[in-house]
This record gives structure tokens, sequence and C-alpha cells, in this order.
């Protein structure tokens, strides 16, 4: 299995080879493992919550529940998306900009392995939305 300095250090003619798929597939499974493993947690943590008669307390527990809400939003959210990225290796698409076929980038992807797209369409993108909701 490949380290991530040597994942860095691949010349770009291997690019998404055997494998580099091997390691973003292993580090996609551990993630989409550690997401599950966190809301089995948080939904068990839940329906713990106590309705405590004390003002105080109950409203610490609104607040850590509504966390706990967000929390498990987001990581459902998530799920899908490591999948997907799973489903793209199997397909061959893994690495490649949805929009313009470029590579994503092997550093980039160790930050955000789920990533579909490349450093610069998402940037466009990000522009062209703030332009949106600017005007």
């Amino acid at each position: 299995m490949l380290t991530k300095e040597q994942l860095l250090a691949a010349p770009e003619s291997e690019y998404m080879n055997e494998a580099q798929l091997a390691f973003f597939r292993s580090l996609l499974q551990e993630q989409a493992d550690e997401v599950r493993a966190s809301l089995k947690e948080a939904r068990e943590t839940l329906t713990k919550f106590e309705n405590e008669p004390d003002e105080l307390d109950k409203a610490s527990i609104e607040e850590e529940r509504r966390m706990n809400l967000r929390f498990l939003d987001r990581q459902t959210k998530l799920l899908p998306k490591i999948d997907d990225a799973i489903k793209r290796i199997d397909s061959g698409d893994f690495g490649y900009c949805a929009v313009t076929g470029e590579p994503i980038g092997v550093q980039r992807l160790l930050l955000r392995p789920t990533a579909t797209l490349c450093a610069e369409e998402k940037q466009r993108q990000e522009r062209q939305e703030r332009n949106f909701r600017d005007a």
C-alpha cells in the first residue's frame, strides 16, 4: 500500500494508476466506516437525552441536541458522497473533473477524496455563485 508521501512523489504519468486507486479506495472505505460508526453513536446519544426540569439544564441539553442533529445531517450527506467516490473508482472516473475531464490532483484528493471538480472549476463555480448572490 502506498503512503501519502509516495502518492505525492509519484510522477504525473502515473496519475490514478492501480496503486493510487487502491490507496484512495482504502481511504474512502475507512472514512465510510468512521462515518457509519459516528452516525450510530450520535443517534444513540440523541435517544439518551432526558427531560430536565431545571431551565439551565434544559437549555444546555437542547443546544447539545441541536449540535448533534446538525452533525447527523452533515454526516448523513457525506456518506453518499463517499459511496459515489468509490463507484467512480470502479468506473475509472475517479480523480478527474466531472466538468473539464482534467485531473483533480492528488493533493486535492488527499484533502477531499470525495471531490468531483478540479480546483480551477470549483473556484469558477464559486465565483459564479458569488456573482449571482451579489446581483
